[in-house]
């Protein structure tokens, strides 16, 4: 049985990777500063029937995160999950909001693949590691500059290290959502049914992502059968980043 950290891992998209990694008979280790939620989590996938255990910390805490990942009983990967975002335009938003989603997201992504990695390379055994990033990690997007800047430095993360630990069999790829209404996603992006017909519009597919998708890409990469997978990027996204050119289609009249 393989033990993965999820960070992030009490709710939302990070709950439901936490469940589907469980579910391939891997014991996971929730992370998050919630305790409640942790341990909602937690009983949620315990009364399941799947192995898991909780480690409430702040991923920014570097030395919290190396004293978690040193006195497991062994760690075989980690999905770097954890996130902080907010809708702001650029000119109002202050250095500490900044701050506190590069810290979250990058940081946070740097703190624990370094102690994985640096356990994994010192036991000699391989292991995988999953970066949830966005679509707009390289298209960018207004009023999230600061949630792009810090997915964007993971996605050069992601590629650089895949380089660096790929010869101690430690493979290192990401995944790229599109929308997903969470509970947090609704609640900062989706102010009106208007604004989610908006985007609708622009989505091939012609519907947002569920939780469920975003995990199954996850497992697939955390897996064998992506053994030979590295510094790679899954989007799954309905389409969105194609852009319009590829959704809009010509009429009839235009094509003949």
């Amino acid at each position: 049985m393989k033990t993965l950290i999820v960070t992030g891992g009490s709710a939302g998209i990070g709950r439901q990777i936490a469940h589907r990694l469980a579910s391939d008979d891997n014991e996971v280790v929730l992370v998050g500063r919630n305790t409640d939620r942790l341990k909602e989590a937690e009983t949620s996938l315990v009364n399941d029937g799947l192995n898991c255990r909780t480690a409430p910390l702040d991923v920014r805490d570097a030395d919290a995160v190396k004293h978690l990942v040193e006195n497991l009983p062994r760690v075989d990967g980690v999905v770097n999950n954890a996130a902080g975002n907010f809708t702001a335009r650029t000119i109002d938003l202050s250095l500490n909001g900044f701050r506190a989603v590069v810290e979250i997201s990058l940081y946070g992504t740097f703190n624990f693949s370094t102690a994985v990695a640096r356990r994994l390379i010192a036991e000699g055994r391989p292991g995988a590691m999953c970066n949830i990033i966005t679509t707009y990690a390289w298209t960018g997007a207004p009023g999230v500059a600061h949630s792009a800047a810090a997915k964007g430095g993971m996605l050069a993360f992601t590629k650089s290290v895949a380089g660096e630990w790929g010869e101690h069999g430690i493979r290192v790829n990401a995944v790229a959502p599109g929308f997903v209404p969470t509970e947090s996603a609704t609640t900062h992006i989706l102010s009106s049914p208007a604004a989610a017909d908006r985007m609708l519009e622009r989505i091939p597919l012609a519907r947002f992502g569920r939780t469920e998708e975003i995990a199954e890409a996850v497992a697939f990469l955390m897996s064998e059968q992506a053994a030979y997978i590295t510094g790679s990027v899954l989007t799954v996204d309905g389409g969105r980043s194609l852009g319009p050119s590829m959704h809009e289609m010509p009429s009839k009249q235009d094509l003949t």
